[in-house]
């Protein structure tokens, strides 16, 4: 399971309908999931999201984890973290799960990380929906995260 997590100021999703969800401070999370990935990586990728100290201190050093500051998370499922790239120019996508067990691992995701912050504290965008991302990327704090050593 991969995880590209952008530190925010703000970030909002919407589709054709108009907006679904949008956060404050906090992360964005792009979560793609692999075909060997499993509900242990779901849960144990959340943990490492919510405890990331990516925020700024007093001091000025990223040592303030999500929780820490208060703020808010956006979970944005993303199967192209999983696209293999090293040959042609189509990417190719047999390293990520299939869409049944995307979304239950994305589901188990999610709700470890409502339980490791708040609920409230954790939106999400639709998944397997055609989506518009914005965001104001702080920082710029762009970080991969996965929950396997590669």
């Amino acid at each position: 399971m991969r995880a590209l997590v952008q530190r925010v100021s703000r970030c909002a999703v919407s589709t054709a309908q108009g907006e679904h969800s949008a956060i404050g401070t906090g992360m964005l999370v792009f979560l793609g999931v692999g075909k060997e990935d499993t509900q242990e990586d779901a849960r144990t990728l959340a943990q490492r999201c919510a405890a990331l100290r990516c925020f700024q201190d007093s001091g000025g050093k990223m040592n303030l984890s999500v929780r820490e500051v208060s703020g808010e998370v956006m979970v944005v499922s993303q199967f192209t973290l999983y696209a293999d790239t090293r040959k042609g120019n189509r990417p190719g996508y047999t390293d990520a799960a299939d869409p049944v067990k995307a979304e239950e691992l994305y589901h188990a995701f999610v709700t470890a990380l409502r339980t490791a912050i708040a609920p409230l504290k954790v939106a999400t965008g639709f998944f397997r929906a055609e989506m518009s991302v914005e965001l104001v990327n702080e920082g710029p704090v762009t970080l991969l995260l996965e929950s396997k050593k590669s």
